[in-house]
């Protein structure tokens, strides 16, 4: 059992900017009548609607969670949506919320206050004809037990919640989920334990492996964001998963990790999935759950912004409801006609392509094309070097890095997945924590980036520098140690690499080894003489993904040699689209 191998650590109570107005425990029905407002700086509500605060439902091992209820008013059953989270279910008009807003740049009337962080707008919804239900989930606020961070256990509990909405007298018996974030991992691994009065899922960007995405991306203990949720989250009056502790206790993926990574194969629930290219955290495991996933009715949209601004716009709140209706009210509004795979194609000069149709990711009119590194041009060419060349760095020194340039003499599309095959060396370590990035620069050789977000202020442009990769787009980035080269041949396709992350497997002095490293799915155009820049180096370029977290130190020594060219010509292997 995965519960002996879990560590613990007391939870404390809801600190005060993580409280909102609607937060104190209150069980109680009441009617908030159209036109009412939580707090001026909010939405007004539309219609009237029943707010059953604090209903306590209990799951299948006797632990009691309480959840909010928002409904229409009437007789009439309705669907309902939930937004499955630890994040408190009256977190909506608390300070760190509207705090998060402002940082992206969204006005606090684009929502009404009454919504979860991250999950649907009762104010909207209920004008629809939906209900919405806001969890506390297993030991968070008021409920009981001991809260655990992406897990099968929060599935299985979620699967409980389903089946009681299902059976409440107001509920048609169809039952769905949506959010972003966090709530959205909460589908995979809902869907996953197959509900039967769930009817469709909503995953807005998430995590689909801890290990891989969380964790120790590219096998590198880099926590600095699972530190600020253990820390910032996850509050109640029992005890929550102490997942930094587990990060030492179990460096290799094991059955405590496994336990984390949803059963892709039996998601089979119709699903909705929206991703970007331009999240380090989700990105990766978004597109892995799109693709592993079973469901044969499944969508994907790949938008061009950050997951809040992307996840409350007006079009694409109403871009949903039509999935919703399909699946929750049966309307035959034609939403099965809608493209399976919506793409963006970013030229980060403020003329993205977004809603671009194709029935698969990537489109079947690319082609995975190896661009070779010439170590004595540091170019990159799409004929293998016959001469063996080197390249290195120190890694103590500056700069840390090598990179090669390759300049289009024609106007080139970049969809798919990227992915690195390097033949490496260290010299004077065993080991090397190596970060790649693929950059487009314009065609005077200036590295091109893009805001996601509202927010373009001097403070925005401060905290993008280096770090708060969600608020800035700079380039397709991967990472591996190269200890942890070994693939796992049941997960890897010719186009994503795949880490099996359970074993160590040092390097001897003078061993040239070969290894693949997987980036960030990426749409990218480049006109004639504009550049790309493929850059191998010993540090995160980008820094961290949020404002204010601890960045990871790599751990390296010595020097980076990469070869190329004659026996050991390594590659960068782009996905490029047919001219039209």
């Amino acid at each position: 059992m995965t519960d002996d191998l879990k560590v613990y650590v007391p939870s404390q109570p809801l600190p005060a900017a993580r409280t909102g107005l609607l937060t104190a425990f209150e069980p109680g029905t009441r009617t908030l009548p159209a036109g009412h407002q939580v707090a001026p700086q909010f939405r007004a509500l539309p219609v009237d609607i029943v707010f059953e605060k604090d209903v306590a439902v209990q799951l299948r091992d006797g632990v009691t969670i309480y959840v909010d209820v928002f409904r229409p008013t009437g007789t009439e059953p309705v669907p309902v949506l939930v937004g499955y989270s630890p994040y408190g279910k009256g977190q909506g008009s608390s300070m760190s919320v509207m705090g998060v807003f402002g940082l992206v740049g969204l006005g606090n009337d684009t929502v009404s206050g009454l919504e979860k962080f991250e999950a649907p707008d009762p104010a909207y919804w209920c004008a629809q004809g939906y209900a919405i239900c806001n969890p506390d989930t297993r030991g968070a606020v008021d409920s009981e037990g001991d809260s655990v961070l992406w897990d099968r256990q929060e599935g299985r509990d979620c699967y409980d919640l389903v089946e009681w909405l299902a059976e409440q007298d107001w509920c048609t018996g169809k039952v769905g989920m949506s959010g972003t974030s966090y709530l959205a991992v909460a589908q995979w691994f809902t869907a996953a334990e197959q509900p039967p009065h769930l009817a469709a899922i909503n995953p807005w960007e998430g995590v689909s492996d801890v290990y891989r995405d969380l964790v120790r991306r590219g096998g590198m203990p880099d926590t600095g964001f699972a530190q600020l949720m253990q820390e910032g989250s996850f509050f109640g009056k029992s005890h929550k998963e102490d997942i930094l502790t587990e990060v030492e206790q179990h460096p290799l993926l094991d059955e405590l990790w496994a336990d984390k990574i949803p059963a892709f194969d039996r998601i089979t629930v119709p699903a909705y999935v929206v991703a970007s290219y331009s999240n380090t955290l989700h990105t990766a495991g978004t597109f892995r759950a799109w693709r592993r996933m079973a469901s044969e009715d499944k969508w994907l949209r790949i938008h061009n912004t950050q997951e809040w601004p992307d996840y409350y716009d007006e079009a694409n709140v109403e871009d949903l409801r039509r999935f919703f209706d399909h699946y929750l009210k049966d309307v035959d509004n034609g939403w099965e006609q809608t493209p399976r795979v919506r793409y963006s194609v970013l030229d980060l000069h403020g003329g993205d392509q977004v809603g671009l149709p194709a029935k698969e990711f990537p489109p079947t009119d690319v082609t995975s094309t190896r661009y070779y590194l010439d170590g004595r041009s540091r170019s990159l060419v799409t004929t293998a070097p016959a001469d063996a060349a080197e390249v290195a760095y120190d890694v103590t020194r500056n700069p840390d890095a090598v990179s090669f340039l390759t300049r289009f003499d024609h106007d080139t599309v970049l969809v798919g997945y990227p992915k690195a095959h390097l033949w490496v060396e260290a010299r004077g370590a065993d080991d090397m924590d190596l970060f790649v990035l693929v950059q487009k620069l314009d065609a005077h050789g200036t590295p091109l980036q893009a805001f996601t977000v509202p927010n373009r202020s001097a403070m925005a442009h401060d905290l993008t520098d280096h770090g708060a990769t969600i608020l800035k787009y700079k380039g397709s980035d991967g990472r591996l140690r190269v200890s942890a080269r070994h693939l796992d041949l049941d997960l890897s396709t010719e186009d994503v690499p795949a880490h099996s992350f359970d074993r160590v497997e040092k390097l001897a002095p003078g061993e040239v080894v070969d290894v693949e490293i997987d980036l960030l799915p990426l749409g990218l155009d480049f006109s004639t003489g504009e550049q790309l820049r493929f850059v191998v180096s010993a540090r995160n370029l980008l820094g961290t993904l949020m404002p204010g977290i601890r960045e990871y130190v790599p751990v390296n020594a010595g020097a980076h040699v990469i070869h190329t060219g004659g026996q050991h010509a390594s590659y960068l292997q782009l996905p490029v689209q047919a001219q039209h």
